[in-house]
This record gives C-alpha cells, structure tokens and sequence, in this order.
C-alpha cells in the first residue's frame, strides 16, 4: 500500500526552495544565469536528500542547462525512507530575470504521489490556459482552439468584470505576438514579462493579485510545476502540448504522445495529496525576494497542501555563518 505523505511534507519542502533562494539571491544582477542555477540546483538537492521520501524527479534541470545537474529527471532525491513521490523542480524560475535584477524570480519545487505526476517526455513546450477558483468555471476544453476574445468574455462574466477589467498574463515573446494583439483587441491588459510563467500562473491563480488569466505557450516543467499550486489553491488550468521546433515535434511524434489532448489539473497531477513550495529570490507581486545582512539572510515563502486547501506565507530568518 503507498504510504500516505505526512501532513508537515510542505513546511520540509519549503527548505528546499530556501535554500535555493539563498544560494541563487546572491547572483541577482551579476548576468550569470547558468552559475546561479548550477549553484542554485546543488543547493536544493542537498536540502531535498536530507526529507523523509522516497522521491524520484519526474521533470528535472537537464531541459535547461547543457550538462546534467544533481536534479535531472529520474534521479533519486530524499533519505529513500517515507512515502513514494513525484518531485518536480525549478531551483530558478526566472533565471533572465534574476540574472537582470529583475521582478518575481522564484525558486520552486511540488511532490505528489509516486505515478500522480504527467511526464510527457520529451516534449519541451506546451499551451497553458490558468485561472483562480472564481473563473474556474469557465475554463472549458473549448478555450484551447477559441479565439482569445470568446475565452476572456466568459472570464469576464463569471467574475463579473468587464473584458476591458481583464489583466492577461503573457510570456513577451514572438510566438505570442498575434494573441498578444488579439488580446488587446479584446480590450483587456496584457502584463508582459519575459521569464517566469510558474510565477505568472500562481498570480493567476490567486485572489486578488492583479491578473486574472494566464495564457500562452511555455515549458512542459514549468506546467507541472504550475499545476500542482494551481490544484493546490482551487484554480483551473489547461494544458496541450505545443512543440515549438520541427526537431521537438518529430522527437514529441516518435514517443507516442497525444498532440491535440486537452489536459486539466486533474491529469496534469492525478492526486490530491499535493504539496508545493516556492521561495522568492528578487522581489516580486506575491513574495518578497531575499535579504541578506551580515550573517544573517531573510526569505519569503508560500507553502501549499492540495487536500486541506491550506495556504501559508512564511518568514525565514537564517544564520549564513
């Protein structure tokens, strides 16, 4: 029988994603992406090798970096002792971003139960469609083929808004050029950034935030990521995959994998039994990043568990030395 994970899996998680932060914060500004998240990656394996699980990494580093890292997909992390788990993790989730000094750099990481988690290896990029739990609703199958204004229109009636009140989360690049037009044709805003699509789904997904809706195309780690907060906070998502390159659409054709299924929360992580963590490394719309004084570093963090719809921002003090 699978071991039940135990209640406080989140609040080890988020030691993790600290360490994380605290390693890849000191990067920010410096214009060395791939030595932060070397850096960065290292210091998150040590952490999630001292948790009681046995855990494996479904979608791991070596999608991002040219040589393999201590959190490539299918390694072993944890004492091996606890229950059995998918891990997914992104030690820096906006790494242009935290290269630049820029906004809402985040380090990350979910775990669900062993076989809960979609690993459509070895796919790289896939649409994305994520709302709060007030539109949950009104995402439907459809929206993945609608035009963007027939998707907004039925956010905009179950929230109650205005298209034009909409705010649309969208990755800042050439392949969104004509949804980002077709968007503001619409008449709703379009909240443009150039990295981090894991923190713009989470902004979707949460009350109040400013944004109403992600959508656009990004990474499949990034997606799994982002579906276990979303699930997490009683969103909706959908996901297709969408690759980008004729080498990624013959390697996606060859494994067998299904180009046109429309995906919810539900299958992107087969279980409720989710936990999600994610630290902040620069400052950002829902955490602040992290701040260093002598011996002494302080982060913020968000810690989620799917079953109980808990929802906690915590405050680390930490002794560097």
């Amino acid at each position: 029988m699978q071991e039940h994970p135990p209640r406080n899996l989140g609040l080890d998680l988020v030691r993790a994603t600290e360490a994380a932060a605290l390693s890849a914060g000191r990067w920010m500004g410096l214009g060395k992406r791939d030595e932060a998240d070397h850096f960065a990656a290292q210091a998150m394996a040590k952490a999630l090798n001292t948790l009681d699980m046995d855990g494996r990494i479904v979608i791991g580093e070596e999608g991002k970096l040219d040589i393999h890292s201590s959190l490539d997909s299918g390694l072993n992390v944890g004492t091996g002792h606890g229950p059995q788990m998918d891990v997914v993790v992104d030690p820096i989730e906006g790494r242009n971003l935290l290269a630049r000094g820029h906004p809402d750099a985040i380090a990350v990481a979910g775990v669900a139960p062993r076989g809960s988690m979609w690993s459509p290896t070895p796919a790289v990029y896939m649409e994305k469609i994520v709302v709060g739990h007030e539109a949950a609703q009104a995402l439907v199958p459809q929206c993945m083929d609608a035009p963007a204004a027939w998707t907004l229109a039925l956010i905009a009636r179950v929230e109650k808004k205005e298209v034009q009140d909409l705010v649309v989360f969208v990755l800042d690049r050439p392949r969104h050029w004509d949804l980002i037009e077709e968007i503001r044709a619409a008449g709703a805003r379009a909240m443009l950034r150039s990295d981090g699509d894991v923190a713009g789904a989470l902004l979707a997904a949460t009350p109040n935030s400013g944004v109403d809706v992600l959508i656009g195309v990004g990474g499949v780690p990034e997606g799994v990521i982002a579906a276990c907060a979303v699930k997490a906070m009683g969103g909706a998502m959908l996901g297709r995959l969408a690759p980008q390159s004729v080498a990624e659409q013959a390697a996606v054709k060859a494994a067998g994998l299904n180009t046109t299924q429309v995906l919810t929360c539900n299958e992107l992580v087969a279980s409720d039994e989710i936990f999600f963590a994610a630290t902040g490394i620069t400052d950002g719309s829902l955490l602040s990043g992290v701040r260093y004084r002598g011996n002494w570093a302080k982060t913020e963090s968000l810690v989620l568990r799917c079953e109980t719809g808990s929802r906690r921002i915590i405050t680390t003090e930490h002794r560097t030395a």
